[in-house]
This record gives C-alpha cells, sequence and structure tokens, in this order.
C-alpha cells in the first residue's frame, strides 16, 4: 500500500519563490516534480507544502510553527524544511534584526518542535547576496554581508550536525556564480538561481518517492 508523506518547506521569500515568474521558485518547482513522479505510478505519494512568507524571521517561525505542523501532520510522515537567516541576518538602523545567540536559540527551539512530527528535518543554508549590495543600505533600509551570511551559515551546520539533521548547500553552489544566478535586487536568485536549487535539492525528496 503506498504511503502519503507530507514536505512542509518553513521559509521566508525565497522559499516562496519571489521574483520567479517563469517557474514559482524552486519548492515549486519541487512540488511538481513529485507531483509528476506520483502519476507516474513511481512509489509512493509526496505532498509539498510552500509555507514561505515573505520577511519572515526566525522569531515568525516559532510563533506559527506548532500550527502550521498540527495542520498538516501525515500518519505516514512528514519532511521538515526550515530556509532562514537572510532576515535574521539583517541590520536596520544599525540593529541585526535577530542576533546569532538568538538565531541559533530559535532554530534550535524549532527543530525540536518539528521533532515531534518527524524524523526527517533539513537545514537550507543561506544563500549568498551580491557584489553590489553586500555591506550596502538596500531600499528596505536593510544592510546585508556575505560575512554575516558565512557565520549564519556556520550556526546551521553546527545544528545539522549536533541533532543528524540534513544540510542542503544552496550558498556553496550558487556562490562562484552569484552574480548570473540573483535577481536585480541582489539577494532573491533568478529562474536560473531557483532551477540550479531545484536540482541541487531534487536528490533530497528522490528517497521519499
Amino acid at each position: 500500500m503506498k504511503k502519503i508523506v507530507y514536505g512542509l518547506f518553513f521559509g521566508d521569500s525565497i522559499t516562496y519563490g519571489e521574483y520567479d515568474s517563469v517557474f514559482g521558485g524552486w519548492v515549486d518547482i519541487l512540488k511538481r516534480y513529485a507531483l509528476q513522479k506520483f502519476h507516474e505510478g513511481n512509489g509512493d505519494e509526496l505532498i509539498l507544502f510552500n509555507l514561505g512568507i515573505g520577511g519572515e524571521t526566525t522569531e515568525g517561525l516559532l510563533k506559527r510553527m506548532p500550527v502550521e505542523l498540527s495542520a498538516r501532520n501525515s500518519a505516514d510522515g512528514n519532511l521538515v524544511f526550515l530556509s532562514y537567516g537572510a532576515n535574521d541576518l539583517a541590520i536596520k538602523e544599525g540593529i541585526q534584526v535577530v542576533e546569532p545567540e538568538k538565531f541559533k536559540n530559535n532554530i534550535i527551539a524549532a527543530v525540536q518542535q518539528a521533532k515531534q512530527f518527524s524524523n526527517d528535518i533539513y537545514l537550507v543554508s543561506i544563500l549568498p547576496v551580491s557584489q553590489k549590495i553586500d555591506g550596502v543600505v538596500v531600499g528596505s533600509g536593510k544592510l546585508r554581508t556575505n560575512r554575516e551570511v558565512v557565520a549564519y551559515n556556520e550556526i546551521l551546520k553546527d545544528i545539522a550536525a549536533e541533532y543528524s539533521l540534513g544540510y542542503i548547500d544552496f550558498y556553496a553552489a550558487l556562490f562562484d556564480d552569484k552574480e548570473v544566478l540573483l535577481s536585480a535586487d541582489g539577494v532573491h536568485p533568478n529562474e536560473k538561481g531557483y532551477g540550479m536549487m531545484a536540482e541541487i535539492a531534487i536528490p533530497v525528496i528522490e528517497k521519499y518517492l
């Protein structure tokens, strides 16, 4: 008998797929891929939920996570993806939105919540920012640096290792070609960038199809 597994993608506007008018972002590409595989009659059904909210930090995640997890809980199992940090690390009016130690504690708390529903939890790296906005205050009033991106990614890697979680390293994959793979705002991927992210993530979800 085939199983129905849910995949829950928590994150910000990059999870949501902002600025991708072609594919709808990397999570939506994965949704279509999983559906296609199911219709081909291969294996179990994997239903993916895009729970990305633009501008969200780990503070917002902790507030809504219990409700979201309870509402989408498959008896056959759940996958949980946590994709945060791009908004947490931003500096606005001289203050970091969510400081590193708080970010670390928030991610650990989120992992502990997710563990009540899932044994398959993945942390997703923060993307690099374009050279043109690295250290620059942009129109939203936020300032981001690749130095901070690396520091926050190290926190995610350490947590993944400590709690035996999966880690999806989009940062390393996109860094060298970031000027080509990021959109004009220098933060969000363009359709090429989102497509590459999906290619990297497909082998992860393949295990559950």
